[in-house]
């Protein structure tokens, strides 16, 4: 898969061998983690399938940070 940046918006390129793979699917699915470390796992994941940012945050259900103005 090809990482390139759209137009518009950005693109995520997180290429995961089968085994970070399952590592973070069990991360993702374990109720007794602290949620920060779900999200991340979720993130992570949904990025490995490519596709804009914005796509991304609605999968896992959470917001980008606004960055201050410089």
């Amino acid at each position: 898969m090809a990482c390139e940046s759209a137009r518009m918006g950005q693109t995520v390129c997180v290429i995961l061998c089968p085994s970070n793979r399952k590592r973070l699917k069990a991360i993702g699915l374990d109720r007794n983690r602290q949620r920060k470390h779900v999200e991340r796992a979720r993130v992570v994941l949904a990025s490995a399938q490519g596709g804009p940012v914005q796509r991304v945050t609605a999968l896992v259900g959470v917001s980008r940070p606004l960055l201050p103005d410089s």
